[in-house]
């Protein structure tokens, strides 16, 4: 006898992973940073990408999940080193910033392979995008704005004298620096430092860029046409070094990729960047600035004393760290020992072996995001190495990583099967 055929009632769908929690991540960052609360809600969001995950069940692991897991258990091993409750909770917060990202890489991987289209997936990222260059402009037309936020207030005092809360919790449009020869506001807002906006911007312009050859509505391409000639002049006026040797080499990566491949498609694009950032510095003397601030300030050999007592301090506990940076008085600067760059971040506070596996994350992504083809995938294979090269000089244990993971899991994901990018 023939067995029953199944209805489809009595099939067992997996049910499909929603968008909405990246709407809730990236399109509300005025809102969060408003509130002041944007870096502390910003772990819940992990909750409810691993709660949704679990729930759904046959997730796809992208490469380096392996990596990342082993990085995660390193990190935790790490907490050995605290010795104080306000210690513990900032390590707690720095660490759900870890988790976050690597969940959402994992989500924004999983919606891609499953075929939810790219004008979705890229929606909440490209509103990201915008937000952060509006705040940017905020910086520039007012840059003294500067007050506690609503979320400051409600916190008890020990907390907020925590000068890692202190930096979370107040709404900054700039960084101002009064020694240097030509004082100038540097556009932060809604980061609570300039080179975390610096290193945003990093991330988001290959995503920008990726998007504008996969997006087809023509308001969004035309929305990010203009967008990246405005977001150049509060881009400049962060005077981020690191932001521009992250971009260069990026660039540089790509290019000598196509040569080696005889193609030379991304020469207009990047020749037609290349000319507005030129026009633009007609008008705001960047190197000039540079060059004023970093020879009438000690920043460079403030960072190069801390690099050497960090890694003094290292080598006193190379295999789990400290747990987290921690201020010291024997430095010129005011920063605690473990700031000042992504490497040292990681050496000083999850000790060498967490700062190895980190790096080998990379290496991997790299090399798997290489043999991308098409515009899209080309873009997106250059975050990685952005992100190798600016880690000298800017951490990002904060929601860029969230941005960075979301755009390797889009650059991820274009490689590892057929993904819906909306075409013609």
């Amino acid at each position: 006898m023939a067995a029953p055929a199944v209805t489809a009632a009595w099939e067992v769908r997996t049910p499909d992973l929603p968008v909405w929690p990246l709407y809730g991540m990236f399109a509300l960052i005025p809102l969060w940073w408003a509130l002041g609360v944007w870096y502390f809600v910003w772990p819940f969001f992990a909750l409810v990408l691993f709660v949704l995950m679990a729930t759904r069940g046959r997730i796809r692991r992208p490469a380096g999940t392996t990596l990342w897991l082993a990085f995660l258990i390193l990190v935790a091993i790490s907490a050995v080193g605290l010795h104080e409750a306000t210690v513990a909770a900032v390590f707690a917060l720095r660490a759900g910033h870890v988790l976050t990202g690597f969940l959402a890489g994992v989500y924004v991987y999983n919606l891609a392979r499953d075929g939810v289209p790219w004008t979705r997936i890229a929606a909440p990222l490209i509103l990201f995008w915008f937000a952060l260059i509006a705040l940017g402009w905020f910086g520039v037309v007012a840059p003294t704005f500067h007050t506690p936020s609503p979320f400051a207030l409600l916190l008890p005092g020990n907390l907020v004298s925590e000068r890692y809360v202190s930096a979370l919790t107040t709404l900054s449009a700039t960084e101002f620096n009064p020694l240097s020869q030509n004082p100038i506001y540097r556009p932060t807002a809604p980061y609570p430092y300039t080179n975390n906006w610096g290193t945003a911007y990093c991330f988001l312009v290959p995503i920008v860029l990726a998007c504008l050859t996969a997006v087809r509505r023509r308001w969004i391409r035309v929305a990010l046409i203009v967008s990246l000639p405005l977001s150049i002049v509060p881009a400049f006026l962060t005077l981020n070094r690191g932001m521009f040797l992250g971009l260069g080499a990026g660039v540089l990566y790509l290019l000598g990729r196509e040569i080696v491949r005889g193609r030379v498609r991304l020469l207009l694009p990047v020749a037609g960047i290349a000319l507005i950032g030129w026009i633009v510095t007609l008008f705001i003397p960047v190197i000039d600035l540079i060059s004023n601030r970093t020879s009438t300030t000690d920043t460079t050999r403030d960072r190069f004393d801390i690099y050497a007592q960090t890694w003094a301090a290292v080598l006193r506990s190379p295999l789990v760290g400290y747990g987290q940076p921690s201020t010291v008085d024997t430095t010129f600067a005011a920063e605690p020992l473990g700031t000042q760059g992504m490497i040292w971040q990681l050496l000083y506070s999850h000790g060498i072996p967490a700062t190895i596996v980190f790096y080998l994350i990379f290496v991997v992504v790299a090399r798997r995001t290489s043999v991308a083809v098409t515009r899209t995938g080309l873009w997106l294979s250059a975050l990685p190495v952005i992100a190798v090269v600016i880690t000298p000089f800017y951490a990002f244990i904060d929601p860029n990583m969230a941005v960075l993971c979301c755009g390797i899991g889009l650059g991820l994901a274009a490689v590892d099967g057929p993904v819906n990018r909306g075409t013609r």
